[in-house]
């Protein structure tokens, strides 16, 4: 079967957006499928160079491929599902956030852009009949402005089988691109307010270095807490292995590989009342700690962490058997996507 995966990329950003298209790319192709990845760049503004995205995926005819034609399309993430093909099937990432749950008036979207993408949005988008999207935080947000309804396919972190369990050592992990979102400030700031001998390290790339370097000065926090920038895949592992657990508590989140790869290391995971996609995996005082988003309460938790490590390790050890329960694989995912051919 030949398979197109549509997406959109913003270059030199890579993330898990990125990281599941690559899966789905590899999982089609061990099933013995002709798959490719399909992309643009995508710009997040001025308004023009989104509409400008839109009408090009709108117009874009899956059809004719340079006299290849799929028989599937898997369409990832906003503008790239308006394309043309019969067989369309939606795997949604997020929907363009600045015009939804993150619209705010003084943002880079005019009124009429927001209006009119959630106008295509809902038409497009209700016009595919096998609509998936990666968690139910996502699909929530579809029937919320939408009106639409979906199901959640969660995808598998990248390599599950790499991760591994070690000795934990006195450190808070946190590894994500340094960006408003995902919130690092809380851990900086939370961490000025811990006492027991715990550091925090803050693995990733992103447009908030410089903010969160000056954070880390202005609390006096420089051999405490160290960003390390972006790390190989086996340091990432290993730094999961030997933590005392892992903090991820973004705003809102639509899904997390973050969680998924802490359960794997078999460490707790530190999150907030209001970051969404982890919450669909921890549990407080199960498989990890629930928190407000404030510096304080994220302190709390350390601290608990860092007082009681048997309790620690066992938090980490039934979130390993919470990913174990979940039996998330790439098999699964494509009989789900790819069921029901016309």
């Amino acid at each position: 079967m030949k398979i197109a995966i549509a997406t959109v990329q913003a270059p030199f950003i890579r993330g898990g957006a990125e990281l599941l298209a690559e899966g789905l790319l590899a999982a089609c192709r061990a099933a013995d499928h002709q798959a490719e990845i399909v992309s643009m760049p995508f710009r997040f503004a001025p308004d023009h160079e989104v509409a400008r995205a839109m009408t090009a995926w709108e117009t874009e005819d899956f059809t004719r491929l340079n006299g290849h034609s799929p028989d599937v399309v898997i369409g990832l993430k906003f503008p790239a599902y308006y394309l043309q093909h019969p067989n369309q099937r939606l795997w949604l990432l997020h929907q363009h956030r600045v015009a939804y749950d993150l619209w705010r008036d003084d943002g880079p979207l005019s009124v009429v852009l927001r209006d009119e993408i959630r106008q295509r949005d809902s038409a497009y988008l209700g016009r595919i009949s096998q609509r998936f999207t990666i968690a139910e935080n996502v699909c929530a947000r579809l029937r919320r402005f939408n009106g639409l309804e979906s199901r959640a396919l969660y995808p598998p972190p990248l390599h599950p089988e790499r991760f591994y369990r070690a000795e934990a050592l006195p450190y808070i992990f946190f590894p994500s691109r340094l960006e408003k979102l995902k919130r690092q400030s809380l851990l900086i700031e939370a961490m000025a307010q811990v006492h027991s001998p715990v550091a925090a390290l803050i693995a990733g790339a992103g447009g908030e270095m410089t903010r969160y370097a000056e954070l880390i000065e202005r609390h006096g926090l420089g051999d405490r807490v160290r960003l390390l920038g972006a790390i190989t895949e086996q340091e990432l592992q290993s730094l999961y292995a030997h933590c005392l657990g892992v903090f991820y508590g973004p705003y809102d989140e639509d899904y997390g590989y973050v969680t998924l790869e802490a359960m794997l290391s078999g460490k707790p995971v530190i999150t907030c009342t209001d970051s969404g996609g982890p919450l669909e995996f921890v549990t407080d005082q199960q498989t990890g700690l629930i928190v407000d988003p404030n510096p304080a309460a994220i302190a709390q938790a350390i601290e608990f962490l860092a007082s009681r490590p048997r309790v620690a390790a066992s938090l980490g050890a039934a979130g390993y058997e919470k990913y174990q329960s979940l039996n998330m694989n790439w098999d699964w995912v494509l009989e789900q996507l790819l069921g029901s051919q016309p």
